[in-house]
């Protein structure tokens, strides 16, 4: 995880251009990465907003991000470009990401493959910027270093299932997916998404 959080120039560029336009949207820029030829950014509502980015705000968000790496160019050759939300159950991958999520229940898989509790679930109850504590119950607690982290992210209870038959377990569980949604809508440059949300791109005119 310590080698993840570390920018490349190109994720560091986007994040300069990016910023000022995600914060004049009134949300949180959660991340950006950099995976082959696509860079993925994560937009969020601020912390407390107690709703997520909807769709509308990622059109938007979309459009104005991709205006702006076609008029600045900083990632080379051609790419694709994805604008999504957290979702539910979101990647922790910085610090930053932990600390907006004390409280909440997560899952840790270390990255050593023989530690003897390689995988780990509790409340994420302290983060800094070397360290978390998850509690795993009420009288265990467990410091983890983040450079030893291979991924982590939060867990989200979507409840019992619904009986057979039943009406109203059925219809909760909905509510919750209506509510909270695990958004991901992306927008390429290379491939045409289902539903267009930016211009296209100069690189693939080029």
């Amino acid at each position: 995880m310590a080698s993840s959080t570390t920018e490349t120039p190109v994720v560091k560029r986007v994040r300069e251009l990016i910023e000022p336009i995600v914060a004049d949207l009134r949300l949180d820029l959660y991340d950006i990465e950099q995976r082959g030829g696509t860079i993925r950014v994560t937009v969020d509502t601020p912390v407390g907003a107690g709703v997520g980015v909807d769709l509308d705000q990622l059109a938007l968000a979309t459009r104005l991000i991709s205006r702006e790496l076609d008029h600045e160019d900083p990632v080379p050759g051609k790419y694709t470009l994805e604008v999504t939300s957290p979702g539910v159950e979101r990647t922790l991958r910085t610090p930053e990401h932990f600390r907006r999520e004390i409280g909440k229940e997560i899952t840790v898989r270390l990255a050593n493959v023989d530690a003897e509790e390689r995988r780990m679930q509790g409340t994420l109850v302290a983060a800094d910027d070397t360290t978390v504590t998850v509690r795993i119950d009420e009288s265990t607690e467990r410091v983890i270093d983040l450079a030893s982290i291979d991924r982590a992210r939060t867990v989200f209870e979507w409840g019992p299932q619904p009986k057979p038959g039943g009406k109203g377990s059925a219809k909760g569980k909905l509510a919750a997916k209506q509510a909270a949604p695990k958004a991901a809508n992306k927008t390429s440059k290379t491939q045409a998404p289902a539903m267009q949300t930016s211009p296209p791109s100069n690189k693939e005119q080029s």
